[in-house]
């Protein structure tokens, strides 16, 4: 999971709903459905994570995927954070298409959507928590697992936000492996015939034309101190 920093304020329609929030849960949804501005919310919402799922990094564009504005705090339980921008996020998989075509199929459904059922907000591990990046950890066959290191406490949070988003769905999973062992190909060649790691990484780990490459997280682990000193020298965070 990638850490987002909100650039963005969500626009004039939002924040004038935010000024008088509805103040319970079926207010929040019945409002929520009435909004009308939500793909103008939902492409700021991505231009500020590089078009990438929040939870689980993906990119439905390119996956022939919809998407969704994902409340991260449930409007549900938090009402009074339906129409603010902080608590929201682009997630992948839309309520329309996306879930009808995964129907019969919940162990496949990820991201804001496999939220649904519950929320406990001391354990889950937001997109908006700076250090969230490290609670996990990528392994060569696709899954993402607690990191190692973390005290006990931190790997019960990371757990749960792994089973909770359901982020080793099965279709995660498949993505996850091919996209590492594309990179381990590549990885392999640049090698064996000297070329450049650094600019290897680069093509994935550095934003072109606000975008990123899929899955973020996975790539700078599989780089390690590649991608340190190409941060490094590019002044981005580490």
């Amino acid at each position: 999971m990638r850490a987002i920093s909100k650039r963005g304020a969500g626009g004039f329609q939002l924040n004038q709903s935010h000024v008088n929030p509805p103040q319970t849960g079926a207010q929040a949804t019945s409002r929520w459905h009435g909004f009308k501005h939500k793909t103008t919310v939902l492409e700021q919402l991505f231009d500020e994570q590089y078009r990438l799922c929040c939870y689980s990094e993906i990119r439905p564009d390119l996956l022939g995927m919809g998407s969704h504005i994902e409340h991260v705090q449930p409007k549900s339980q938090y009402p009074q954070r339906t129409f603010d921008y902080q608590n929201l996020a682009a997630s992948a998989l839309d309520s329309e298409s996306d879930l009808k075509a995964f129907k019969g199929q919940a162990q496949e459904v990820f991201a804001g959507h496999a939220k649904l059922g519950g929320y406990d907000p001391d354990l889950f591990v937001s997109c908006h928590q700076s250090d969230c990046a490290r609670f996990f950890a990528y392994l060569s066959d696709g899954r993402v697992v607690p990191a190692s290191g973390l005290a006990p406490d931190e790997m019960a949070r990371a757990s749960y936000t792994i089973t909770l988003l359901n982020l080793n769905s099965p279709y995660l999973l498949t993505q996850r492996q091919s996209w590492w062992d594309e990179l381990e190909k590549l990885f392999d060649e640049h090698h064996a015939k000297g070329w450049s790691l650094e600019h290897l990484a680069e093509v994935d780990l550095i934003p072109t034309n606000g975008k990123l490459s899929q899955f973020f997280s996975l790539t700078r682990q599989f780089f390690g101190p590649v991608a340190d000193r190409i941060f490094a020298q590019h002044g981005l965070p580490l």
